[in-house]
């Protein structure tokens, strides 16, 4: 294994990634509008809501919550508590969403795309073994999807610190919790999906049957990331380091078997198969 072959693979694929509008414009909209837009918007609504009773029959519902959250929650009035309750619960599965989707979309394209291209007979005659170009192409699809998201975490992180901050005596975002979540669990769940969808697109004839093979397996992994990443904000740090390492043992092992879905032919448009 030739770890600068795999990162030459990985740093062509990110610098057409970088010179397509069409793909950085759709990529930016998403990650606003779930990481700036919509937190934005609900928590001034809730921070500047004049109603008492209304802010107070939201709070209530915060009893609904696990018994280990709520102690967690901060904040003397009902606007503190139920500003911290939103940004600190409500949005930790979107930081799992938001990377899934990206990356996958590049993914689903990634070995595919380059027959369709033509610049299939040049990757397949390169130097770079197979295991390499698996290896490059997934990291050049991981790259997008986590540095969107580590961006607008980052604004995630100012906008609730600004306005929920002064409900609950001060700065205190991102969590031990949070922390884990995005440098942990995410990289594992991550791993996960690009590692079926490569197999995917190293199989396929063209770029919309990987695109449309891959939503079957983001889908059902969306779903299942989606609940973990609540489980891992309303637990305990032990139990999202658990659930990281059972998604990057997932990971690990589904990458390794997926090696073997890129082979020359099919980059050449000889075999074809699924």
């Amino acid at each position: 294994m030739n770890w600068s072959r795999t990162l030459t693979v990985a740093r062509t694929d990110v610098r057409q990634l970088v010179l397509a509008k069409d793909f950085w414009m759709p990529m930016g909209i998403l990650g606003s509008i779930f990481f700036v837009v919509v937190p934005l918007i609900l928590l001034l609504s809730i921070t500047s809501l004049g109603d008492v009773a209304a802010v107070q029959n939201i709070a209530d519902t915060l009893d609904l919550l696990p018994q280990q959250a709520q102690e967690q929650i901060r904040g003397d009035t009902p606007q503190g508590r139920t500003s911290y309750a939103l940004a600190v619960f409500l949005f930790a599965p979107m930081a799992v969403v938001v990377p899934l989707t990206i990356s996958t979309a590049v993914g689903a394209a990634s070995l595919v795309g380059e027959r369709e291209r033509g610049t299939g007979e040049f990757l397949a005659h390169s130097p770079a073994g197979t295991k390499e170009i698996y290896l490059g192409k997934l990291l050049a699809s991981l790259l997008p999807g986590y540095f969107t998201t580590m961006v607008g975490f980052t604004a995630y992180s100012l906008i609730v610190n600004l306005i929920v901050g002064p409900e609950v005596g001060g700065w205190f975002f991102p969590t031990t919790q949070w922390w884990l979540l995005m440098l942990w669990v995410l990289p594992g769940f991550l791993l996960i999906g690009l590692s079926l969808v490569l197999r995917l697109s190293g199989r396929v004839r063209s770029t919309a049957a990987a695109q449309q093979a891959s939503g079957l397996i983001t889908l059902p992994l969306i779903a299942v990331s989606y609940a973990q990443a609540s489980g891992a904000i309303y637990g305990t740090p032990t139990t999202t380091i658990v659930i990281g390492a059972i998604a990057w043992s997932i990971g690990v092992a589904s990458t390794w078997r997926g090696m073997s879905a890129v082979k020359r032919q099919r980059l050449l448009g000889v075999a074809d198969g699924v």
